[in-house]
């Protein structure tokens, strides 16, 4: 057994956003974490000591979320400014835009083999998107109210949606069809995804409760509610035993999810804790809160057994006996409350508004271009080769992240005066072009849900003349038989 920490530590926080952080994901080389913010800005912050941290520009509202590509040669953003952006994760700071939503959209993620988007919208639907062609394939429609989260399960053929409407959906991708319907909440549903397994899903709510899904036997297997106010969003350990969950009550509770119990209950957040994430191997997490924080702490959940940290706490802890086989897996939904005896964490965070580490601050140049390139299909920054020194360091960025500072920087200026060639006349047509296309999507948006709605009525009025048929055979029947045989 390793010898490390045994309880979850802090290890940095990151300064830089100045509103509230909403969302976060770790990089697939966990070499880098993504977060998105209030303040409008994507913030890729390298986990290398003294490395410089690069705020993408582009968004014109708030960041809802954000998502690796499982290369990790991309980041997907969504926003409230009814888009989503992917950017190429380097100094240029370019990014394709998606639009198809008429309203804020709420999460994005990568599928698991990186050739889809899934997102959520307050405009009610779920959609669809295509990566290497950069277009909108299709939406799910049954949401009744705003969609606040929608995820890909590990193996691509599911969707979990949660929202406004007090349920958690089902979808086969296959039939684009809403397989499931799981309910019971007093609030809002704020966050959905899939255990790493896929045989589970977990959702969280505004009433301060936490549920975990067994979607073979659509039961509900364990009911959390162990914080004191809504649970806005969690992460599960890559093992799929543990969980890490964010409240407005400004804490974090990490849940032993074999055992059935919270073991560790997190401070530092000066106020609502908005986002969580753990990282592709499980050894970090990272939080955003309302105060602007960004901070990285660091587990032990793969090396230490969880029985052996107990006895050795035993004096500041008195955990209850350990719980029945039914306590785990309930024939009938279970609640489990919090514990008073379960370890806090409370680190001291220093400032966070200072300037370190440094800031580079990349893409405002290529906002309107970007959105032309989305609509052509034009390639993506990553396959369009960077003049200068910028060359040697896309072919090495991995091995090298000291060095990729200085050579970023220099190809920053270099495609800055590049960009400062393009005509002011061409320019303002491209933007007329875009604000075209824009308008053109949204009416393409529109008329889909119209054609959604007329497809049902339209069903509705067939089954009704199925039956009205059936009912007329049944009426002509009865008569005949009546009449008797002819003479």
């Amino acid at each position: 057994m390793a010898s490390v920490m045994e309880d979850p530590t802090l290890e940095r926080h990151f300064k830089g956003h100045k509103d509230v952080v909403s969302c976060a994901d770790f990089s697939p080389n966990n070499k880098q974490l993504a977060t998105g913010s209030c303040d409008k800005n994507l913030m890729i912050w390298n986990l290398t000591p003294k490395a410089r941290a690069f705020r993408f520009v582009g968004h014109t509202d708030i960041i809802t979320g954000v998502h690796f590509s499982p290369s990790g040669s991309l980041v997907a953003s969504s926003s409230r400014d009814q888009t989503v952006r992917l950017w190429t994760p380097s100094i240029k700071g370019e990014s394709t835009v998606f639009k198809a939503h008429t309203a804020s959209v709420r999460s994005v993620q990568f599928s698991s083999d990186g050739q889809r988007l899934v997102t959520a919208s307050d405009d009610k639907s779920v959609k669809v998107w295509g990566v290497e062609r950069k277009k909108f394939l299709y939406s799910l429609n049954r949401h009744t109210n705003w969609v606040r989260c929608a995820r890909f399960s590990p193996d691509g053929r599911l969707v979990a949606s949660c929202g406004d409407d007090r349920t958690v959906r089902l979808w086969d991708i296959s039939s684009r069809q809403c397989i499931n319907i799981f309910t019971d909440y007093g609030g809002s549903a704020t966050f959905v995804d899939f255990n790493s397994s896929g045989t589970c899903i977990a959702s969280s709510g505004a009433d301060n409760t936490l549920k975990i899904w067994d979607i073979r036997t659509n039961k509900l297997i364990q009911h959390y509610r162990v914080h004191s106010a809504g649970v806005n969003c969690f992460s599960f350990h890559p093992s799929g035993n543990y969980l890490i969950s964010g409240s407005s009550d400004s804490t974090m509770k990490i849940l032993d999810l074999l055992e059935g119990r919270l073991i560790y209950t997190l401070h530092g957040h000066k106020g609502p804790v908005v986002a969580v994430a753990f990282s592709r191997d499980g050894g970090l997490f990272a939080s955003g809160g309302a105060d602007s924080q960004v901070l990285m702490w660091k587990t032990n959940f793969d090396s230490l057994n969880y029985r052996d940290l107990l006895s050795r706490h035993s004096k500041r802890v008195t955990p209850d006996p350990l719980p029945h086989l039914m306590d785990i897996y309930p024939r009938s939904p279970h609640r489990h409350s919090a514990q008073n005896g379960t370890v806090e964490i409370n680190p001291i965070v220093a400032d966070t508004q200072s300037g370190d580490p440094q800031v580079v601050e990349v893409g405002r140049v290529l906002f309107s271009t970007a959105d032309v390139r989305s609509h052509d299909s034009a390639t993506s920054g990553r396959d369009r080769p960077i003049s200068g020194p910028g060359r040697t360091h896309m072919r090495h960025r991995e091995e090298e992240d000291e060095d990729q500072d200085e050579r970023f920087a220099g190809s920053m200026t270099a495609s800055r005066e590049e960009r400062s060639g393009i005509p002011s006349s061409l320019a303002s047509t491209l933007e007329n072009i875009v604000q075209q296309l824009d308008i053109l999507t949204q009416t393409v948006a529109v008329l889909e849900e119209r054609l959604t709605l007329t497809e049902d009525k339209l069903r509705t009025c067939l089954d009704n003349q199925v039956l009205l048929l059936q009912q007329t055979q049944q009426v002509d029947g009865s008569d005949e038989e009546a009449e008797g045989p002819s003479v």
